[in-house]
């Protein structure tokens, strides 16, 4: 074969693959589309993506499958999502966890920022302080004060090692000289269990896990972590209002599949998510559950990451947090 030939059959080639390529974009989706939730099911994780689940099958043609991946916060399911194929066929949603785990797990068996793609951040949401109705502690000073007198003595739970409940919880005993013991739960769900059942007397968790529970009575909510009042709860102060200057911690959800995922695939999924949740039942649900849609573009989720990943890793090294405590 001379060069000129061989020339022409490799621009050939070439000109077949963008054609696939290209073919493929078009076609996309052709196929049943997954969601990995990397949370234990009944998480606010979970909930959002099932919230979700109809209305982009609607819009897409195609099945939804959730598909739960739980461990080491979140980075089990988020590292299957990290090393899928970039076809648009598997997503990850991720929770406040992902901007930690860079510095939680230094040896994580994916690169955060070099291997996904962000998609959306979906919204953000306050977290409470709250305690089980059969605790004596009826106001988030009095916690305090107990925690004062018998250091080490009170355990909080959270979702688990390196969460931002996790670390705004170190951050306020820092602040506070306060000597409390952590208890890592593996996800929202079973931490709502044994919260609602009084196993753990008391935690820091987003509103929409404890929303359902409030109104009954067994829980007691004692201070939320937004800077201002939360409209669900008016009547619980902020902790920047008990003199904890500047404190904020607010969670958030967001969508990220593998690096690679041509841009009009990932494009079009945050174009049908922001359209899914313009939906008035979808507002309802989100509202309901203390979420606040933020519906971002790619390129505004990633900034948030990058950003996310620089302040709390600040945190788990200034505090030496290491996974599991």
């Amino acid at each position: 074969m001379t060069f000129k030939l061989l020339g022409k059959f490799l621009s050939l080639a070439l000109a077949l693959c963008f054609a696939s390529g290209a073919m493929a974009q078009t076609n996309w989706p052709n196929q049943p589309i997954k969601i990995i939730n990397p949370f234990p099911t009944g998480g606010t994780v979970d909930q959002i993506s099932r919230l979700l689940q109809p209305h982009l099958q609607q819009a897409l043609g195609q099945p939804i499958i959730v598909d739960s991946r739980s461990g080491a916060s979140g980075s089990i399911g988020t590292g299957i999502a990290a090393k899928a194929p970039p076809d648009g066929y598997t997503w990850v949603m991720v929770f406040d966890t992902h901007g930690v785990n860079p510095s939680l797990y230094p040896n994580l068996p994916f690169d955060t920022l070099r291997d996904l793609t962000p998609v959306m951040q979906i919204g953000t949401g306050s977290m409470v302080v709250t305690a089980h109705a059969s605790t004596p502690y009826k106001t988030f000073n009095d916690l305090v004060q107990a925690a004062k007198s018998k250091p080490g003595t009170i355990g909080y739970g959270t979702i688990g090692s390196g969460s931002m409940a996790h670390l705004a919880m170190t951050s306020l005993g820092n602040t506070l000289k306060v000597d409390w013991t952590h208890i890592p739960y593996k996800g929202g769900g079973p931490l709502a269990t044994d919260g609602v059942a009084g196993h753990v007397p008391v935690t820091m968790a987003t509103y929409a896990l404890w929303a359902p529970h409030f109104a009954g009575g067994r829980l007691r909510p004692l201070a939320v972590t937004s800077s201002k009042r939360m409209p669900e709860l008016p009547d619980v102060p902020t902790l920047q209002e008990l003199g904890i200057d500047g404190f904020e911690a607010q969670a958030y959800w967001g969508l990220l599949g593998p690096a690679g995922i041509p841009a009009s695939i990932v494009n079009r999924m945050n174009a049908e998510v922001a359209k899914a949740l313009k939906l008035p039942a979808v507002q309802e649900r989100l509202v309901q559950m203390g979420v606040a849609i933020t519906s971002t573009s790619p390129q505004e989720f990633d900034r948030f990451i990058r950003n996310e990943i620089d302040k709390w890793g600040k945190v788990v090294k200034e505090n030496n947090i290491k996974a599991g405590q």
